[in-house]
């Protein structure tokens, strides 16, 4: 009977270890998608051709809020608005352990908002899982100043996906605005 008992216990033992190996695949295989925090910062100063100190200050307070991101966006866009606006940008979408994706988007804007910019984007990604979650309308409200440089954070939410775009750019631009960015795999001029 001693010896039944061992048996099973054994085969338990055995079995609950194997049970934990997926998981700990699993955990391990999801942090492998996502990127820390140096190799964000590292990425965007490159980008934005700025100190990095200067870049983790943005970075750290963006992961601070939502954690490692799965992917993210460089680009260039353009905008422009006397109370109605339009944004258009285009760049590439990046993940760990995919092909990067050219992306472009576009969306109008309202509000107390005068001005126009040209700003590089540095956009990171979360719980997009697969590259189409990020083909839709994500809705925003910006209050932004540009002159000169700086950088901005915002965060906009939609279908379970999160996105932080963080810009520098040049022009003059003041005011505070609702707004959405669509996201697509080909340019389209269409604002709306």
């Amino acid at each position: 009977m001693k010896r039944r008992a061992l048996i099973l216990g054994a085969l338990a033992t055995g079995a609950s270890s194997l049970v934990s190996v997926p998981a700990l695949a699993q955990e391990s295989k999801s942090e492998d998608e996502t990127f820390t925090e140096n190799e964000i910062t590292r990425s965007a100063a490159d980008f934005f051709g700025i100190a990095t100190e200067r870049v983790a200050k943005a970075v750290q307070r963006v992961f601070s809020d939502e954690g490692r991101p799965d992917g993210y966006i460089k680009g260039d866009e353009g905008s422009g608005a006397f109370v109605v606006g339009l944004r258009y940008g285009s760049g590439w979408l990046i993940r760990k352990n995919h092909e990067p994706k050219r992306v472009f988007w576009r969306g109008p804007s309202v509000g107390f908002d005068v001005g126009g910019n040209a700003s590089k984007v540095f956009t990171l990604a979360y719980n997009l899982k697969k590259e189409e979650r990020l083909f839709q309308r994500f809705p925003g409200v910006e209050g932004s100043y540009y002159f000169v440089a700086g950088i901005g954070v915002m965060y906009m939410r939609s279908g379970g996906v999160t996105l932080a775009p963080m810009r520098t750019g040049v022009g003059l631009r003041a005011g505070v605005n609702a707004q959405y960015e669509e996201f697509t795999e080909k340019r389209d001029w269409f604002p709306l």
